[in-house]
């Protein structure tokens, strides 16, 4: 019992390590972590050292909600601490100490009516126990974007084209109650078409990030929010989904310096062809599922700690996963948009990142990164499966993210 005390006593801070090895549950915890800032509790990111770990003063609580989330950690020394801080400083290894502050209020941008696991970032908040509220389009032109600081933006399509499942769905009753239901929405909020009101929601988480916000967004919500941006003011819609005929000639009418990672992209006009623009390349992919794989960027943690933070993680190697829009052709991004994540052998950026204002965002290619080929009514990803998954993690890293303390990004 003495040497338990003793041992106790000297003991400054838990250790969560975040390497290969030595973590059972990465995804856990990264709640552990959110949990800690709920608390008030700062935390020490430690960048490139030992997958991304987390450093946390010493408590007997957070020990406990460790071993009661199934989260391997450390209890470590004032010595040890130290010892690891100083040898994270040396300008000779690429690592870097981010201290994390608050956490984050989180929102997620989708249908009242979607279950958790209808999207990955949902299902893995939920698995995290990261807390989030569901807003949409009403909050969204209600200006409640102004409450959070980190936004997702569900499997949206913001073209006002119902995802362009028109060819294989337009007879499925999920599709007919989809279409009725965003078309009452809008009447509602006193718009004639859901082109004209999703292109309004799509301004507004605009004008959210240029305020200072922080999106995250995959699959088919990030090209066609540029997409939607670029088109403000220009018909792109065919008459089953607006009533009425798209613009002529529209493709040159779009404007590109309204997008915030996009340029230069054509669009697809039959709407019986499931693809908005040529942004994606799921139809240009010449790879087997065996061999795709995308590699994570390396970065300097003390000059570009936040392309550092997003990219953090126990491999550089990841399974690749398809979606609706799986990757970006290299050729469409603006050459301010950073490529975190690709897969060059096959020529696609699958994880890029900006700036846009005040604000950051993060795209992210693909559905669900531990199912290759989501389709509809596929059952959930259970995420017991998969608690280490390096495709989840980047989510994570991105819903931590704002929690950092502003003047170490130095990017």
């Amino acid at each position: 019992m003495l040497v338990c005390y003793v041992f106790s006593a000297q003991a400054s801070s838990i250790l969560i390590p975040m390497d290969a090895k030595s973590q059972k549950n990465h995804l856990k915890a990264y709640g552990i972590t959110y949990w800690t800032l709920e608390q008030q509790v700062k935390v020490k990111w430690l960048l490139n050292y030992r997958g991304g770990s987390f450093l946390i003063p010493f408590a007997d609580a957070i020990e406990k909600e460790c071993k009661i989330r199934g989260v391997s950690f450390e209890v470590i020394s004032d010595a040890k601490t130290d010892q690891i801080l100083q040898e994270i400083s040396s300008p000779a290894l690429n690592q870097e100490v981010v201290d994390l502050e608050k956490a984050p209020k989180v929102a997620v941008y989708s249908p009242k009516g979607n279950q958790p696991w209808d999207d990955a970032v949902t299902m893995v908040l939920t698995y995290a126990e990261i807390p989030y509220d569901i807003v949409y389009d009403e909050e969204v032109l209600g200006d409640g974007l102004l409450l959070y600081d980190w936004l997702h933006l569900h499997h949206e399509d913001f073209t006002g084209q119902y995802g362009k499942f028109y060819a294989a769905y337009r007879a499925a009753p999920w599709y007919i109650e989809e279409k009725k239901n965003a078309e009452a929405l809008a009447k509602k909020l006193g718009y004639d078409k859901v082109s004209e009101e999703k292109r309004d929601v799509a301004l507004k988480i605009r004008d959210y990030v240029v305020g200072g916000g922080f999106m995250f967004a995959m699959c088919s919500a990030t090209d066609s929010f540029d997409i939607a941006l670029a088109a403000d003011g220009v018909d792109i819609c065919e008459p089953m989904f607006d009533g009425d005929a798209s613009e002529p000639n529209y493709q040159n009418k779009i404007d590109f310096n309204k997008t915030f990672a996009f340029k230069e992209f054509t669009l697809e006009r039959s709407p019986m062809v499931y693809e908005f623009s040529s942004i994606d390349m799921t139809r240009k992919r010449r790879i087997k599922k065996e061999v795709d794989y995308f590699t994570l960027m390396s970065f300097s943690a003390k000059w570009d700690p936040v392309p550092t933070m997003l990219t953090q993680n126990h491999t550089q190697l990841v399974k690749g996963f398809m979606g609706q829009t799986t990757s970006y052709d290299p050729e469409t991004l603006k050459s301010s948009v950073l490529v975190m994540g690709e897969n060059k052998s096959n020529g696609e950026a699958r994880y890029i990142h900006g700036i846009k204002g005040k604000g950051f965002f993060t795209f992210y290619g693909g559905h669900d990164p531990e199912d290759y080929q989501h389709r509809v009514g596929d059952p959930k990803t259970e995420l017991d499966l998969h608690p280490t998954s390096p495709g989840y993690r980047l989510i994570l890293n991105n819903v931590l993210f704002p929690a950092a303390r502003k003047k170490k990004q130095k990017t």
